[in-house]
C-alpha cells in the first residue's frame, strides 16, 4: 500500500541540505553541534526563500557506505534532523548515502519526517562504492514494522550509477512504482548538478502516470519553469549554494532566484 504525499504542494521545491561531514566519517572534523548550526542556517535560508519542504543528505560522509551505514551516523543525522525540523515547520525528507534507506526510515520516523530517499529501490547497479542491490521487499516490511507513514521516493536510474543489467527507463520507473511500491520516484542527470533529459522526464512520467515524479538534479533558475509544468516537484542543490557549489552554504540570494523563476 503506497503513502500519500499529500504534504506537499503541486509544483513543490525541495531545498537539499547537505550535511557537512558527521563525527567518524573521513572528513568529519566538525564537532556536531557545528554540524548542526550549519544545517540549521541553511534549513532557515530554504524557508525564508520560499522552498515548500527540504532535503537531508549526509553528503559530507564520502566516501560512502555502500549499505549500512554506522550507529553513530543514525545518531548524528538523528541529532541534525531533530534540530532542523525544530528550526522551521517544513516537511523533511533523509536520505542516507549511500543507500541505508532502513536507517533513513528509522531516522525519519524518530524525527517525524515526511519522506525518505532511496537511490537504488528495485535492480542492481555499478556505483564507486560497488555493486548496490535494491532491497525494497526489506524497505517496505520494515516501515510497516514501524507502523510509520514516511514516503518513500525512489531514484530511477540513479546518478552516479549504471544498471548492472540494461534495461528501458520507462519499465524501471514500473518496477520501482509497482513492484517496489515506491510513493514518489526521481529522474536525476549523470552527476550531482547535471540536468537531467527532459525526454527522460516524460518518459516515466507516461510509464507511471500515477505517481509523483521529482527531478532530482541540475535543476536552476533557467529550467525550473519547464521542469515544473512536467513534474510534481524539483529537488534544489548545487544551484542554490554559494558560487554553486554542492558542499557550500545555501546562498540565500541563489535560493530566492529560483524560487521566483519557479513562480513564473
Amino acid at each position: 500500500m503506497t503513502v500519500s504525499v499529500t504534504f506537499l504542494p503541486d509544483r513543490a521545491l525541495i531545498g537539499m541540505i547537505h550535511l557537512a561531514g558527521l563525527p567518524g566519517s573521513p572528513c568529519g572534523t566538525r564537532p556536531l553541534s557545528e554540524v548542526t548550526s550549519l544545517a540549521v542556517t541553511d534549513a532557515r535560508a530554504l524557508a525564508e526563500a520560499g522552498f515548500h519542504a527540504l532535503l537531508i543528505e549526509n553528503f559530507g560522509d564520502a566516501p560512502f557506505r555502500p549499505t549500512r551505514v554506522d550507529p553513530h551516523t543514525v545518531s548524528a543525522m538523528t541529532v541534525v534532523a531533530r534540530a532542523v525540523r525544530a528550526a522551521v515547520g517544513l516537511p523533511i525528507g533523509i536520505n542516507v548515502l549511500r543507500n541505508d534507506v532502513l536507517a533513513a526510515l528509522a531516522i525519519a520516523t524518530a524525527c517525524e519526517a515526511s519522506f525518505v530517499r532511496v537511490n537504488v529501490h528495485c535492480g542492481a547497479y555499478v556505483t564507486d562504492q560497488g555493486l548496490i542491490e535494491g532491497r525494497a521487499d526489506e524497505t517496505l516490511r520494515y516501515r510497516r514494522r514501524l507502523d510509520s507513514q514516511t514516503a518513500i521516493f525512489a531514484d530511477v536510474h540513479v546518478k552516479h550509477a549504471e544498471p548492472l543489467v540494461a534495461g528501458d527507463l520507462a519499465d524501471a520507473a514500473k518496477e520501482s512504482a509497482y513492484r517496489g511500491e515506491a510513493d514518489g520516484l526521481i529522474v536525476t542527470g549523470r552527476a550531482t548538478g547535471k540536468p537531467d533529459r527532459i525526454e527522460d522526464l516524460r518518459k516515466v512520467k507516461q510509464a507511471v502516470p500515477n505517481r509523483p515524479i521529482f527531478v532530482g538534479s541540475g535543476v536552476n533558475p533557467n529550467n525550473v519553469g519547464k521542469l515544473l509544468k512536467l513534474a510534481a516537484g524539483v529537488i534544489a542543490g548545487t544551484a542554490i549554494k554559494q558560487d554553486g557549489q554542492t558542499a557550500a552554504p545555501v546562498d540565500p540570494q541563489r535560493a530566492r532566484a529560483l524560487v521566483q523563476a519557479a513562480r513564473c
